[in-house]
């Protein structure tokens, strides 16, 4: 049995409460609660995220394992490493951040989860996230057209992915570079993927027990979140230059 969430408070459940793997929703935590920035941040905090589907309540979720791209450890194939080259020296491409917020949530919206049919990104979901400024588009732009990106929530340093979409070949790699290469940059060492998908294994994501997963957030999501939140050409060499 899982806790149904109260309005007048932010407070979630202990993670251990969260349904185990013999269960047929393992990781599900808590359902209901309206919400708003404000409830999206206190549940992030503690390593919590929403996923549910139309027609149904706020689902929040704590899986054990919990999937985390440490950035030092980005797989950058040799055919990634020449698509990003050829990208970052095309007249007409480049990145950009939080230049289209609700363009990207629209778009990842209409890419439906692994194993999910539909969106998870219901509307009330994408204008509470385009309501708090924690959340960030990094976009991949070709000839003025939005061709790619992802979005993702940065709290101190950590950043926590949650959707990408691509309209053009290798479109969201470029952007899921693009952002290892911000944080990179920023110190920030861990980018949360919640979920293992063997796309996400590829680019050098791995599985980490819960409990460690909530400690790295106690040392480093009470931190200044860096900024601003801008990406510059030169930003490209975080990542070409060091792998």
């Amino acid at each position: 049995m899982i806790d149904w969430l109260d309005d007048a408070s932010l407070d979630f459940p202990p993670s251990h409460r969260a349904l185990g793997p013999e269960t047929d929703a393992p990781g599900l935590l808590a359902a209901g609660g309206t919400l708003t920035p404000d409830r999206l941040e206190a549940a992030y905090r503690r390593g919590i995220f929403p996923w549910y589907g139309p027609g149904q309540p706020p689902l929040w979720w704590a899986p054990d394992p919990r999937m985390v791209l440490q950035t030092a450890d980005f797989k950058l194939s040799r055919s990634l490493r020449k698509t990003v080259q050829r990208f970052a020296r095309t007249p007409g491409c480049q990145i950009r951040v939080d230049h289209d917020r609700a363009a990207v949530l629209h778009a990842c919206a209409s890419v439906p989860r692994e194993g999910q049919a539909g969106t998870w990104i219901v509307p009330e979901l994408q204008a509470a996230y385009l309501a708090w400024p924690a959340m960030h588009s990094i976009e991949t732009w070709m000839d003025g057209e939005l061709v790619g990106g992802l979005y993702g929530v940065n709290l101190g340093r950590m950043f926590y992915g949650e959707s990408m979409f691509m309209r053009r070949t290798d479109a969201s790699k470029i952007a899921l570079a693009a952002l290892v290469c911000l944080c990179r940059g920023f110190d920030i060492p861990w980018i949360d993927c919640q979920q293992n998908t063997g796309h996400l294994a590829s680019l050098g994501a791995s599985e980490v027990p819960r409990a460690a997963f909530e400690a790295h957030l106690a040392t480093h999501v009470g931190d200044a979140s860096p900024g601003p939140w801008t990406y510059h050409h030169d930003h490209w060499h975080r990542l070409l230059d060091s792998t």
